[in-house]
């Protein structure tokens, strides 16, 4: 073979790899999404155990402290051991699916009085 059809082989397996390619990047991408939005509700919760600490409304303080499209789809809970449980939906990066939500918990555990 010629250096012409190897360089001409090498682009068409370029080609048939690059749905893969992608396919893994979003996957990727995907991750990070999710491990941001888990970080998130991690530090929603904290604020909302310390609001409602000091008497204030723990739903309030979880979604002052998230992005906006995220502060209209957070469940904001208190259980009966006294710690707040905060969700979040993992939308996919392309179409919007849900995927599953993350949950975060914070505050004094063994519903102290």
């Amino acid at each position: 073979m010629n250096r012409a059809g190897e360089c001409g082989q090498a682009s068409v397996e370029l080609v048939a790899l690059l749905p893969l390619i992608a396919a893994l990047a979003l996957a990727g991408w995907q991750g990070v999404v999710a491990a941001q939005e888990r970080w998130l509700a991690a530090g929603a919760a904290r604020a909302a155990a310390r609001a409602q600490l000091v008497g204030r409304d723990p739903g309030s303080a979880a979604r002052r402290l998230l992005p906006g499209g995220l502060a209209r789809r957070v469940q904001v809970a208190r259980r009966a051991d006294g710690r707040i449980e905060v969700r979040l939906p993992v939308e996919t990066v392309v179409g919007g699916l849900r995927l599953g939500s993350v949950r975060a918990l914070a505050g004094p555990s063994g519903g102290g009085a």
